[in-house]
């Protein structure tokens, strides 16, 4: 006969007379919730999962992050939060739902601790900074020593992820836990061509996805994070993940990576525009350098991390790219927004980027220096305020596209390898160029 796993719902019920909060802002942790993490009380390992109409997707997720905590922490006080956004789709039904019907294959001879599920929305619009910042909160308030965070909308999620997001915070006093996925060559161009390096560049730190949105991270870091951020300006900006990686370069806590294979996510209707996804990633990021200036001038070079789990190869579905778009898209920006560029980029930049919008389909080419110059100059004319900056950034969009296709034409024929010592050369000139990001930061208006 089966055994199904000992899984404790916190539902809500008709709560006692509030406790005195001492922890993070109350704002983010409703009564209701507040309630129910009370019943559930201390626990080890608290994994969270944020979501917005993944009822097609959620279900695995939440049976993976189960299996992940029966298999590798049978001993371990546990708990799942669900964070929703108000999901119309039946969502939260779905993680009720979800279980596993038989657990002992999995058991060795340890005992098994009762898993705590709760599903809840956060307070607050829709969208993951809310979700990730009422985390935080809950896992203050249960004393949780190792959070994970994984995506409700993973098609391809296993329990070894759970595992590798949270032994090395929980086992080696890890502070920080980045995902490594296995990515296409041509997928995540944004971020092997300027979140990537320029984090790195910035901050000193090798995190090849610092945008997560998988992570793993110890409590003393998420108490040290709502400490930091009590009045939740930062926190509730956009780009949290890149917050709390900034946060945790700056801060001095130790940082590794964890190898977790391909990622594929549910394809989604609502997925935003380049433009917007500009917005929501660069104008993050260049927020979060301007927010911590004190911090990265005098920092050179860049350290690898330590890398947890064993890193293999699987065959990837091929992307399709419209390279004639793309050059169209990058000529047609080149020249109807030049005299914006006057405003942001020097005169050399300038006429380097028009020579480039003039060379012919086979011949074009957006260099590593060229582009680098770019971000910078870019990236110091936000800071300085020369433009409205959700203008500026969009700016960016026809020149980012044309590096973008420069990279696809260059690699075109390259394997993974190579790919990857060309991302590495990338990344040494952004540190390269570091100097000249500096001095033009530092004009006077």
């Amino acid at each position: 006969m089966a055994t199904p796993l000992p899984i404790q719902d916190q539902a809500p019920t008709v709560p006692p007379p509030a406790p005195e909060r001492t922890g993070a802002d109350e704002s983010l942790l409703p009564d209701d919730l507040l309630h129910r993490l009370i019943a559930v009380g201390e626990v080890d390992l608290l994994v969270g999962i944020p979501t917005l109409n993944h009822a097609g997707t959620v279900g695995q997720v939440v049976r993976a992050v189960q299996i992940g905590f029966v298999k590798y922490f049978p001993r371990e006080r546990t708990a799942l939060i669900n964070l929703d956004g108000g999901s119309t789709d039946g969502t939260p039904e779905q993680v009720r739902a979800a279980s596993i019907d038989d657990f002992r294959p999995l058991l060795s001879a340890q005992p098994l601790r009762t898993l705590h599920r709760i599903t809840t929305p956060y307070p607050g619009s829709p969208g993951r900074d809310g979700a990730l910042r009422t985390l935080l909160a809950a896992a203050d308030l249960v004393r949780a020593k190792a959070c994970a965070v994984v995506s409700g909308d993973l098609e391809n999620i296993t329990p070894e992820w759970i595992d590798a997001l949270l032994r090395p915070v929980y086992k080696e006093s890890f502070d920080l836990i980045a995902p490594l996925y296995q990515r296409h060559k041509f997928d995540g161009l944004l971020i092997s061509n300027l979140i990537y390096p320029m984090v790195r560049a910035i901050y000193g730190h090798r995190i090849r996805e610092p945008l997560g949105p998988e992570f793993g991270l110890s409590g003393r870091f998420a108490r040290a994070l709502l400490s930091k951020e009590r009045d939740a300006r930062t926190l509730s900006a956009h780009g949290i993940d890149l917050t709390i990686t900034a946060a945790a370069a700056t801060g001095g806590y130790r940082i590794g990576q964890s190898f977790l294979g391909p990622k594929v996510h549910a394809s989604r209707r609502d997925e935003p525009s380049l433009p917007e996804a500009l917005r929501k990633t660069v104008g993050a990021l260049f927020e979060q350098v301007e927010r911590d200036a004190a911090f990265w001038p005098g920092r050179q070079g860049s350290a690898p991390l330590p890398l947890f789990g064993f890193e293999y190869a699987m065959r990837l579905e091929p992307i399709r790219i419209n390279k004639r778009r793309m050059l169209e898209t990058f000529r047609t920006g080149v020249r109807e927004l030049s005299s914006l560029f006057e405003t942001i980029l020097s005169q050399n930049t300038r006429q380097a980027i028009l020579q480039r919008a003039g060379m012919d389909d086979k011949a074009f080419r957006y260099p590593d220096d060229l582009w680098v110059k770019t971000v910078y100059e870019f990236a110091a004319a936000f800071h300085r305020g020369v433009l409205h900056r959700p203008h500026l950034i969009q700016a960016l969009t026809p020149l980012y596209l044309g590096r973008a296709c420069s990279f696809v034409l260059e690699n075109a024929d390259a394997g993974s390898e190579e790919v990857g010592k060309r991302i590495e050369a990338l990344c040494l000139e952004y540190e390269r160029q570091k100097p000249g990001l500096i001095e033009r930061w530092n004009i006077k208006q």
